[in-house]
């Protein structure tokens, strides 16, 4: 089940360790209304390394060159 906590109780972090279990959401409020959420972004990470391992890396500068020649055009 998720858990929320008021981002105050980060104040105890390891209190809010304690009562958290892996795998399960963390929901941090502020005022009683939702502030930020904790993601799963580690198996994000993995999914974008493997499809990297299966379907090739993009260079940085590959990534980038087609924006910086959009930008020169419309000037």
């Amino acid at each position: 089940m998720p858990r929320i906590k008021p981002v105050s109780s980060l104040r105890n972090y390891n209190q809010v360790l304690r009562d958290i279990s892996v795998g399960e959401p963390v929901f941090l409020t502020k005022n009683g209304r939702g502030s930020q959420a904790t993601i799963k972004l580690l198996g994000e990470l993995n999914k974008g390394r493997k499809s990297g391992e299966e379907k090739g890396w993009v260079v940085h500068e590959d990534v980038k060159r087609p924006t910086l020649q959009n930008d020169g055009d419309s000037g």
